[in-house]
């Protein structure tokens, strides 16, 4: 959990996915499309990775999305941030895109 919690303080906007994941793409294209570039980190091959996400309450583990360091949730979190426009303000005031 430690490591989950160091790579999401790293970075304003951190999402960790799968390759294989379609949300996890969708969350990543949104994410650019409103001019961020979160740290992405893989956990295809990484179990330990993938069980600590879920000991920190991300369920699904895939896509978990950190900004400003806060776990704000999975896809339909993030989607729902974004559909009441909660989520942009959030990307500002953890610096992850500038306006």
């Amino acid at each position: 959990m430690d490591r989950v919690k160091d790579l999401a303080s790293k970075k304003a906007a951190v999402i960790f996915t799968k390759s294989s994941c379609c949300m996890c793409h969708s969350i990543k294209a949104l994410f650019y499309e409103l001019g961020a570039s979160p740290a992405i980190h893989e956990v295809d091959h990484d179990a330990e990775m993938e069980w600590a996400l879920r000991r920190l309450g991300c369920n699904p583990a895939v896509p978990a999305v950190f900004v400003g360091g806060k776990y704000i949730g999975s896809a339909k979190d993030v989607i729902s941030l974004h559909v009441d426009g909660s989520l942009k303000q959030k990307l500002i005031d953890a610096r992850a895109i500038w306006l």
